[in-house]
C-alpha cells in the first residue's frame, strides 16, 4: 500500500480517488461505510497519528489502541484500500484554521471526500462537514457525510467494541467488526518454556494494541487455527507483566524471530489459572489443545 505523510505529497501523486477521513481505530463496520461511500476508480484514507484524543485529552484517551498504525494499514489493504495519508496529529496541527485545511482537502486531487456526519478538523473543532460539502460545492468535489451505523440497538463504536473485549464478547465485537478481532505483533524471543512441554509457541509482542483478557483462547494466526494464552503464566512466572503466546496447528510455523503475526481470537476456552505444578499445566495445555482440535475436526 502506498503511503503519504502529507495532503501535499498526495496531490503530486494519485489523481481521480475518492478519500475516506476519520481516525479509523479498529476498522469497523462503521469505518467501512465511510471508505465504501468514497469508493470509485481509487480510494485512499486520511487518517492520523496519534489519535487526536492523546494530543488533545490525553486523560480521557484509552491506554491502547484496537489497530496499530501497521495493523490498520493492513486491514485497510485487505478490503481495497489503495493508500493512506497518515498526518502527524500535534497541538500545532489542532491549531489550523478550518478553513485553510478544508481548502487543502478541497485541492488534494480526490473527487469524493467521505467522513462520519460528526466529524469535525480545525481550530476547536470548528469545521463540520456541512461547511465542507458547502465548500466541496464551489470547487466541484462531492462530499459525502456517512451517518451513524447501528447494529443490536446502538451506534457500532470503537468505545462498544472495547465494552465486548472487556465482558469476554468476542462474538459481540465481531458483529461490530465485521470479523474477529484481532492483534498483530512481531514474534520475539521469550523463555521457550514452551518446546520443553513438547508445546512450542510463538511468543508475540503486542506493545500498542489492546489484549482481550487473560485467559486461554480459540485463534487464528495468520490464517492457521490455534490456541493462544493471555496472561502473566502464573505456575511458571507469575509477573505482573502479561503476554500474548500461540500455538498454531501447523508444521510449517517458522521457529524463527522477527516475522509478524496477526492473532484472531475466535473464543474463548478458559480463565487462566495456577496450577499446582508444570505437570498439571502440560495436562491442561493439551486438553485446550485436544478441545480445539475436536472443535475444528482437525
Amino acid at each position: 500500500m502506498r503511503v503519504y505523510s502529507s495532503l501535499a505529497e498526495l496531490a503530486e501523486s494519485e489523481s481521480d480517488f475518492g478519500l475516506a477521513m476519520g481516525v479509523f481505530d479498529g476498522v469497523h463496520r462503521g469505518h467501512q461505510a465511510v471508505i465504501d461511500a468514497a469508493r470509485g476508480a481509487g480510494v485512499g484514507v486520511l487518517t492520523f497519528e496519534p489519535h487526536p484524543v492523546q494530543v488533545l485529552a490525553p486523560d480521557r484517551a484509552p491506554r491502547r489502541t484496537l489497530t496499530s498504525p501497521e495493523h490498520k494499514k493492513r486491514l485497510l489493504a485487505a478490503i481495497g484500500v489503495d493508500f493512506m495519508v497518515v498526518i502527524e496529529f500535534t497541538l500545532e496541527f489542532a491549531k489550523r484554521d478550518a478553513l485553510d485545511f478544508g481548502r487543502e482537502l478541497l485541492s488534494c486531487g480526490a473527487t469524493r471526500l467521505s467522513a462520519g456526519e460528526d466529524w469535525s478538523f480545525g481550530k476547536d473543532r470548528s469545521g463540520n462537514m456541512l461547511q465542507l460539502a458547502e465548500w466541496g460545492r464551489d470547487a466541484g468535489v462531492q462530499v459525502i457525510a456517512v451517518g451513524a451505523v447501528n447494529l443490536e440497538g446502538g451506534r457500532i463504536s470503537s468505545t462498544r467494541i472495547r465494552e465486548c473485549l472487556k465482558n469476554d464478547d468476542l462474538q459481540g465485537a465481531a458483529r461490530l467488526m465485521g470479523r474477529p478481532y484481532s492483534v498483530l505483533g512481531e514474534v520475539v524471543m521469550g523463555k521457550q518454556l514452551g518446546r520443553t512441554i513438547g508445546v512450542p509457541t510463538a511468543n508475540v509482542a503486542v506493545s500498542e494494541e489492546l489484549l482481550p483478557p487473560n485467559g486461554v483462547y480459540r485463534v487464528e494466526g495468520n490464517g492457521i487455527p490455534g490456541v493462544a494464552n493471555i496472561g502473566t503464566r502464573p505456575t511458571v512466572d507469575d509477573s505482573e507483566k502479561r503476554s500474548l503466546e500461540v500455538h498454531l496447528f501447523s508444521n510449517e510455523i517458522s521457529e524463527s524471530y522477527g516475522w509478524w503475526l496477526e492473532v484472531g481470537f475466535l473464543s474463548k476456552i478458559r480463565d487462566e489459572e495456577k496450577f499446582e505444578s508444570l505437570e498439571a499445566l502440560k495436562v491442561q495445555i493439551q486438553a485446550d489443545i485436544a478441545h480445539v482440535r475436536n472443535e475444528l475436526n482437525v
